[in-house]
């Protein structure tokens, strides 16, 4: 079954839109578990536009479910990453003025980076994860993947919510299917994310049903405007595990 990993930083935007600690990011984090998440996903940024790294640790020391950092592996986050010990590292192509992650790593140009750095991950007992965009990477590039011993690939979805419901839909969906049977035969497993929703969801996983785990913030929370973080997160874990009917 594929789990769901709700991504707190749009939580914490909006609390520093005011400087105050409104909405409280920990308790909500909690919220969102107790309403059945199974994972919580945070991107902590050299500027801490969005979570912080006191965010992030007091996230690490309460939560009981497993909790993945996503980040730009330089020395710093590096660090941090090891001193928190999630269960899961995500490694992004992200420079720090972006706003949000919008490619994936070019695995021939950047091998030996991501080579080292799982390696050292690996070290501190951190499973790992590297965001790859499968429509824009050759075969010849995912043939490389076994080389950096990761663990899993999180497939960039963009590209997948940009087109669905339009005529390219099926043929980017089917980019995305061959791409991520053949990284799982590789040996490696396979998380997925970035602009998947209620909308697109169900239908991406139905699919390719050997996603294990799906990373989802900046929609879930417009949804959660609407129709309440509980209901929302519900509404989710429908989309996952109760793909022959629709969601309520």
């Amino acid at each position: 079954m594929t789990t769901l990993s709700v991504n707190v930083n749009k939580l914490a935007t909006l609390r520093n839109a005011r400087g105050k600690n409104n909405p409280d990011v920990l308790k909500t984090t909690l919220d969102i578990i107790s309403y059945g998440a199974r994972g919580i996903t945070v991107h902590p940024r050299p500027d801490e536009r969005h979570i912080r790294k006191s965010d992030v640790i007091q996230i690490a020391n309460t939560i009981s479910v497993e909790l993945n950092i996503e980040g730009y592996p330089d020395p710093d986050f590096l660090a941090f990453v090891k001193k928190i010990k999630p269960a899961q590292c995500t490694l992004v192509p992200d420079p720090p003025h972006v706003l949000t992650s919008n490619a994936g790593w070019l695995i021939e140009k950047n091998k030996k980076l991501l080579c080292d750095t799982v390696k050292s991950l690996h070290d501190s007992g951190i499973r790992t994860s590297l965001f790859i965009d499968p429509t824009t990477l050759s075969e010849k590039e995912l043939a490389l993947l076994p080389e950096t011993k990761t663990d899993r690939v999180e497939l960039y979805t963009e590209q997948y919510a940009e087109t669905y419901g339009t005529p390219l839909a099926q043929e980017t969906l089917d980019s995305y299917k061959r791409a991520a049977e053949n990284i799982n035969a590789f040996g490696i497993d396979l998380n997925a994310g970035h602009d998947l929703s209620l909308v697109n969801l169900r239908h991406f996983v139905k699919t390719i049903p050997i996603i294990k785990e799906v990373s989802i913030g900046h929609a879930l929370i417009c949804d959660a405007l609407e129709f309440g973080l509980k209901e929302t997160i519900k509404r989710y874990l429908i989309s996952l595990t109760s793909l022959n009917r629709p969601a309520e």
